[in-house]
């Protein structure tokens, strides 16, 4: 059974950093797209970055020299380090990971980006 738990989201104010985490049991993401999604209030859920099949990495326009993927493989773990917050980052972030065409998403952890 494939679960996901994500960690690390919080209220920080605008310019400051959070790192998030997620943690992937039963499979091993390497070999699938792994990453992370948010979504807000009446909002369809929205990429903001991930690991393709091949390893590769993709960001949403609005996070691109902010946020970073990253994963240690050995800990079956990805994560999300996310610098200069806005307060329009607020959302709740999920991990996904795609396994032959089947969506696995973890709870989603909020963060909140406010003075």
């Amino acid at each position: 059974q494939v679960q996901l738990v994500e960690s690390g989201g919080g209220l920080v104010q605008p310019g400051g950093s959070l790192r998030l985490s997620c943690t992937a049991s039963g499979i091993d993401f390497r070999f699938y797209p792994m990453g992370w999604y948010r979504q807000t209030p009446g909002k369809q859920r929205e990429l903001v970055a991930v690991f393709t099949a091949a390893g590769n990495e993709n960001y949403a326009d609005s996070v691109k020299g902010r946020f970073t993927i990253s994963r240690d493989n050995a800990k079956n773990t990805v994560y999300l380090q996310m610098n200069s917050l806005k307060p329009e980052d607020t959302a709740v972030y999920y991990c996904k990971v795609t396994r032959v065409g089947i969506n696995y998403w973890g709870q989603g952890t909020q963060v909140t980006v406010s003075s």
